[in-house]
């Protein structure tokens, strides 16, 4: 499946502002996946493009724009994770939000429960999960071994399933 942006859809290489603008949604979904937090996705979607912006046509001539962009993301995340301690602390009690039942209640989980994997499982899951990638191409974008995939990600099932949040109601 082709995304929207990529040289085979186009026939040509996209300007950065045109991939921006069809890509951009899908960029800040996968980043608040692996942040939890909207306005950390929308820094780190931020930060990606912008040192994908100082080569873009380096990138954009090599045709694996999504890709790049996305090991962009994923790499400008685990630095975050590596150079910066996160001085928030987290409440107890959060806000109540009524927002229509069930869609909000399991992005809340779905969240809870990522947050609880360690970064490299909860990047795995997010790229083979969400961006429907194959265990080769998250390797590839994580820059690991493909039998390192297939372990985080069954680490991180694991730990999914026993962490009660991602139970499916009968």
């Amino acid at each position: 499946m082709q995304q929207a942006g990529t040289v085979a859809e186009t026939g040509s290489a996209p300007a950065f502002e045109e991939y921006v603008a069809a890509r951009g949604r899908a960029l800040w979904r996968t980043a608040w996946l692996l942040t939890g937090d909207a306005h950390r996705a929308e820094d780190l979607v931020q930060t990606a493009l912008v040192k994908c912006w100082r080569r873009w046509d380096t990138i954009a001539a090599d045709g694996s724009v999504d890709g790049y962009v996305r090991r962009a993301l994923v790499t400008t995340y685990t630095d975050w994770w590596r150079r910066r301690w996160n001085g928030e602390e987290p409440t107890e009690v959060l806000p109540e939000v009524e927002v229509g039942g069930t869609d909000l209640d399991v992005r809340q989980d779905v969240l809870a429960a990522l947050a609880r994997l360690p970064r490299g499982q909860r990047a795995v899951v997010v790229l083979r999960f969400y961006e429907d990638l194959t265990e080769p191409q998250t390797a590839a974008v994580l820059g690991i071994s493909t039998g390192t995939v297939k372990s985080q990600t069954a680490r991180a099932l694991r730990a999914l399933r026993e962490s009660g949040l991602m139970e499916e109601e009968s």
